[in-house]
C-alpha cells in the first residue's frame, strides 16, 4: 500500500504513524483498529496534512462524527476492506479556508 514507509512521531497522536508514498503522493498512515482513539489520531494527522498530501486511516468503521468537523477543509473517501475494517483517505481541499478546530476530538463513538 504505502512505499518507503518510515515511522514518524505526530504531536498529540496516541498510535504509531508511518510516512511514505503512494505513487508520487506523500502519504501518512495510521490504524486505530486495535488501540487509540480514532478522533484524536485523525485530528492529529489532519493537522499536519498539506495540500497535495494524503492521510490514510484504518479504523473499525467510518468515523461519521469526524466528517462534519472537517468538511470545509478536507475531502475523504471511505472504503470497506476485506478484513472488515474501513479505510478512509483524506486530502486537503485546494480552496480550504483552514477553519478546522483540531482540538475538537470528541465524537460519541458513532460509526457511519
Amino acid at each position: 500500500m504505502i512505499q518507503n514507509a518510515t515511522s514518524i512521531t505526530v504531536p498529540n497522536a496516541t498510535v504509531a504513524f508511518q510516512k511514505g508514498t503512494v505513487g508520487d503522493i506523500t502519504t501518512y498512515l495510521f490504524s486505530t483498529t486495535k488501540e487509540g482513539h480514532p478522533m484524536v489520531n485523525a485530528m492529529a494527522g489532519l493537522a499536519m496534512l498539506e495540500e497535495g498530501e494524503q492521510l490514510i486511516m484504518i479504523n473499525h468503521c467510518g468515523p461519521s462524527g469526524l466528517y462534519p468537523k472537517i468538511a470545509e477543509d478536507f475531502d475523504y473517501c471511505e472504503t470497506n476492506r476485506p478484513d472488515g475494517t474501513t479505510q478512509i483517505v483524506f486530502t486537503k481541499k485546494s480552496s480550504a479556508p483552514n477553519t478546522t478546530d483540531f482540538s475538537a476530538t470528541s465524537c460519541g463513538g458513532a460509526c457511519g
